[in-house]
């Protein structure tokens, strides 16, 4: 075991792959020599040499493209966009082309391609650097969206990324990036993918959560444990597949659920966790299911007392928690 944080598990699940299997290679604007905008590929370089870890231009569309035409033909790259708010001018390559690679081809063709994206706000980034992307892409069939949390499930859902035959898109949340430590094995393991983990366990209600707010929907749990309520953490982890036997699980024991994320509520993940709730958990529910999530507006204010209104606070968690309590 070692105390990693997020980057450090990203790190070292590229490291270990790469030296494993010779077909993996890394592609992204600034990659190589400097070693990623955030350090994340440091050292990656030195040790496998430009062939594997290349540096890109400033091309998302042309970055993704290249990456698919190097996984129908025997790679398994990891593309990195720089920040998930550039990853829009890929669409096409990802939408058209690699999510939909297997079905158009009759399973002739696989497409083993991982996207990795910093996403997330909490970092004072403004417009272009703190978009939520995720629920776009889980609304494409043909995709895999893991949105880990911690460093541990960080590294085995990155592994796993890297083996699956058909393309994961991987969001890492760029507020967790050097906040969040734990001990995490040394060795290689693969998490699987399409399945959540409960990181609390409780008997009062339900928070269904991923990414960031894990961590803030865990201190709500804390505070709510001294008023007597005894709440449950799910994380997701993988927003599509999302994993609804954990999800049923869940709610039939606490029949209550709050969904929080930071993504604007309008149209995101939790719409689909409540709608499904809703159709497959209705006798099991003792209360509405409520959302706390982003606000419907174009982007995160630059301003941090506009960023920290936009993000689900503590304050505003436990409020949904609280009310939700009292049916």
């Amino acid at each position: 075991m070692a105390v990693l944080n997020i980057l450090q598990a990203v790190n070292q699940a590229l490291q270990q792959e790469m030296a494993r299997d010779e077909s993996v290679i890394l592609m992204g604007e600034d990659v190589g020599k400097k070693g990623g905008v955030f350090r994340v590929t440091e050292g990656l370089y030195a040790e496998f040499g430009e062939d594997r870890v290349i540096d890109t231009p400033l091309n998302e569309l042309g970055i993704v493209g290249a990456a698919i035409g190097a996984s129908i033909n025997g790679l398994r790259p990891v593309a990195e966009i720089q920040f998930a708010d550039y990853i829009h001018t890929a669409m096409d390559q990802i939408a058209n082309e690699a999510g939909k690679m297997r079905y158009r081809s009759g399973g002739e063709f696989s497409c083993p391609l991982v996207v990795r994206a910093p996403y997330g706000g909490g970092i004072h980034g403004g417009v272009y650097h703190s978009q939520s992307v995720e629920a776009i892409y889980a609304h494409i069939p043909g995709l895999k969206v893991v949105t880990p949390s911690t460093p541990a499930d960080t590294k085995g859902l990155l592994i796993s990324a890297i083996r699956d035959e058909d393309p994961v898109l991987f969001f890492e949340h760029k507020w967790t990036y050097r906040r969040i430590r734990e001990d995490v094995p040394e060795e290689i393991y693969a998490t699987p993918i399409g399945k959540a983990d409960v990181k609390r366990r409780g008997d009062d209600l339900t928070f269904v959560t991923y990414g960031a707010m894990v961590h803030r929907c865990l201190e709500v749990a804390d505070k709510l444990a001294g008023d007597g309520l005894s709440a449950e953490v799910l994380d997701l982890r993988t927003v599509s597949p999302i994993d609804r036997e954990a999800v049923a699980e869940s709610v039939r024991k606490t029949s209550k659920v709050v969904i929080v994320h930071e993504e604007q509520k309008i149209g995101g993940v939790g719409a689909e966790v409540a709608a499904f709730i809703a159709e497959e958990l209705f006798e099991s529910l003792d209360g509405p299911v409520l959302r706390v999530a982003g606000p419907f507006v174009p982007a995160m204010p630059y301003n941090i007392t506009l960023e920290n209104t936009y993000l689900p606070s503590v304050d505003d968690i436990a409020a949904a928690a609280r009310r939700l309590a009292d049916y």
